[in-house]
């Protein structure tokens, strides 16, 4: 199986925004692997499903996207948890859309963790401008690391302090974010 990558993709500063009534819905496999895709997801990615399935999640990660939140968010599926973040995504012409992302664990008919189940709907634009910033600032720690490793923790690490500053929980910040629409 040929493993894609988005490296080739010539980034568009231009954002595809999603209607409000619709929801991004796929499943992975533990590796993050896609299983499936629904129509709206195929349709903002621009992907086939032929495409898309087999691929893993990272095939839309936006470089704009901090790697710290991946870390974070892979710490939380781990430990069995469900994540709630904000999460820019690169199509495949280049574009790009933002989501409210809800990622949960999916169980097998065992009770054994089999894989991730994520619905991602639109986020508000009040939203975005308030962690847009947060993650530039992330990235900026992250580029001035030495190793991917170093980057993701550093990165990481500038988000809990930010977050203990407000004293908030970072699934707390992020769900009150997208309550407070405007």
């Amino acid at each position: 199986m040929v493993k894609k990558t988005n490296a080739s993709i010539v980034l568009i500063d231009e954002e595809v925004m999603m209607a409000d009534e619709e929801f991004i819905v796929s499943k992975t496999d533990l590796r993050g692997n896609i299983t499936y895709a629904n129509r709206v997801f195929l349709e903002m990615a621009l992907y086939s499903e032929a495409e898309i399935v087999h691929q893993n999640h990272n095939i839309i990660r936006h470089p704009d996207m901090p790697k710290g939140v991946f870390k974070f968010l892979w710490q939380t599926l781990k430990q069995e948890q469900e994540f709630f973040g904000f999460v820019k995504n690169l199509r495949k012409d280049g574009r790009y859309y933002w989501v409210f992302a809800n990622v949960t664990p999916e169980y097998n008919q065992a009770g054994k963790l089999a894989g991730f189940y994520s619905v991602r709907r639109k986020p508000p634009a009040s939203a975005i401008n308030i962690i847009e910033p947060i993650y530039q600032a992330m990235l900026a720690i992250e580029k001035k690391a030495t190793s991917n490793k170093q980057a993701e923790q550093q990165s990481l690490d500038y988000l809990v302090a930010q977050l203990q500053a407000l004293e908030v929980e970072y699934q707390d910040l992020v769900i009150s974010l997208y309550n407070a629409k405007s």
